[in-house]
């Protein structure tokens, strides 16, 4: 961290407020590579957006839905004009290949979208008493100040699909995005307020998370964050804003598992497991890391994707070749390899990758690593890893493979390739997950879906969607003669 008079600011009430501490911002896939220089907030700081908002949001709230729809769809044509531009900011600062860069930018485009749209469609009731001559109005109303926390794998698709619900409910947002990625956060909030949001119903405040987040999580004037990031810390962003009575949604990951059936298209598994395991280099919370897998078809599944993987190209995240970016910075790649070498020591048999690739720039290039010959009760099959590593369960049966899919403490995504529809239509009612999918990867949702998970992997309602409104509004019943 240090002073530069050229950091990108953040933005409290509608200015552009630097502070005296900036930091680099680098490229995984070439550690030479400066992406920007950008400010850094603290308590204070966080004091003043959340002034800001609170002062902006009375306003903000009396916003006719078409206001609010302009705004966000004039946001939305910007985002996806830019999607080059964009999209190679992102796959710079957090690592991700270019075309999955791309996507991740139409992606939050399509966001506000959409929910530049729900800002016209947010209905409400009138219902006939049992009083007569009483009417009952059931509407919904803003939550007020949402605190927002976004993780670093997501850079721009995530913020998009809390803060384009947040402001299309008439509420007011103080941001802070992960410390690893802010240039995409940057970019997605300048966008918004050259789209004419009102000044401080949305701030910026960049910095790290036990400074800036934990001021937003302890501070009496926000109503309601939402937050992304580790199962531990969002147990306890849950427990501290719960405890002031705030509103709280936090999504924590997962540890998702993939059936394949015996009657599996061969093909079509391997393709599923191979892009839900490890593209976007397993850095996504759907990742599919524990691979489920009956007799009949285990050794031949197992030969096919190991060819497959050891055929991934990995490298610089914007070279047209590569298939696999870098881990996105030391501290990942590290504990990468420690559960690598964890699942060794478990008796899991490395199959393939698990090494540290040299290429023609510094970065953090790894290998994707398969293991066989795991059970369920080894650690690399119950804490997720996030990163490019899955583990291969074998089972007698679908039975079996059914209980051992549900035997985790997280509950996101579950998948399962079969040719039968028995099979497929009993494990999308009993998979013990908040998503199931079908003969295709867990990764990768649409926008206009909810998103979510049970168990240890989600706390409150689900994003995303129509759906978004559970959290982003508050219901009122009014009587009236």
């Amino acid at each position: 961290m240090r002073s530069h008079n050229e950091a990108k600011p953040n933005i409290i009430g509608g200015e552009w407020i630097s502070s005296l501490q900036a930091v680099e911002n680098f490229n995984p896939s070439d550690l030479s590579d400066v992406v920007g220089l950008y400010s850094t907030g603290d308590a204070a700081a966080v004091d003043a957006a959340v002034a800001a908002a609170r002062s902006a949001l009375p306003g903000w709230v009396l916003a006719t839905p078409q206001q609010r729809f302009n705004i966000l769809d004039k946001a939305a044509a910007e985002i996806l004009a830019r999607e080059e531009e964009l999209g190679r900011l992102l796959s710079r600062e957090e690592g991700k290949t270019l075309p999955e860069g791309r996507g991740e930018v139409v992606r939050a485009g399509m966001v506000f979208k959409y929910m530049a749209g729900e800002a016209l469609r947010n209905p409400g009731d009138v219902l006939p008493s049992v009083r007569p001559g009483i009417k009952v109005e059931v509407t919904r109303e803003p939550v007020g100040v949402i605190g927002i926390i976004t993780p670093w794998n997501f850079p721009i698709a995530i913020p998009a699909w809390k803060i384009a619900p947040a402001l299309a409910y008439g509420n007011a947002v103080v941001f802070k995005p992960a410390e690893l990625v802010p240039g995409c956060a940057w970019e997605l909030v300048d966008i918004l307020h050259r789209a004419g949001l009102p000044a401080g119903v949305l701030n910026l405040v960049m910095g790290v998370g036990r400074i800036v987040g934990q001021a937003i999580l302890d501070h009496r004037d926000i109503d309601a964050v939402s937050f992304t990031g580790s199962a531990g810390v969002g147990r306890a962003v849950v427990a501290t804003v719960a405890a002031r009575g705030a509103k709280v949604q936090a999504e924590m990951g997962g540890k998702n598992p993939f059936v394949v059936l015996d009657d599996a298209d061969l093909d079509v598994a391997v393709e599923a497991v191979a892009n839900g395991s490890f593209f976007s280099t397993g850095q996504r919370c759907t990742a599919s890391s524990r691979i489920i897998v009956t007799d009949g078809i285990h050794d031949r599944f197992l030969a096919a994707l190991k060819t497959r993987i050891s055929r991934l190209n990995v490298g610089h995240a914007l070279r047209p070749e590569t298939e696999i970016g870098p881990v996105v910075d030391k501290r990942q790649f590290e504990q990468d390899l420690n559960y690598i070498e964890i699942a060794r020591n478990e008796g899991g048999i490395l199959e393939t990758g698990g090494e540290l690739l040299k290429r023609d720039t510094q970065g953090f290039f790894l290998q994707p690593a398969l293991f066989s010959a795991t059970t369920n009760d080894m650690r690399i099959n119950r804490e997720e890893v996030f990163g490019p590593v899955a583990a291969v369960i074998r089972v007698k049966h679908y039975d079996e493979a059914l209980q051992v899919a549900s035997d985790t403490e997280f509950g996101l995504s579950a998948g399962i390739a079969t040719t039968s529809i028995k099979h497929a239509e009993h494990f999308k009612r009993h998979a013990r997950s908040g998503m199931v999918m079908v003969n295709v990867p867990t990764a990768g949702v649409d926008y206009h879906v909810p998103f979510g998970g049970i168990r240890g992997s989600s706390y409150g309602p689900r994003e995303q969607g129509a759906y978004a409104k559970e959290f982003y509004t508050n219901v009122k019943t009014a009587y009236s003669m």
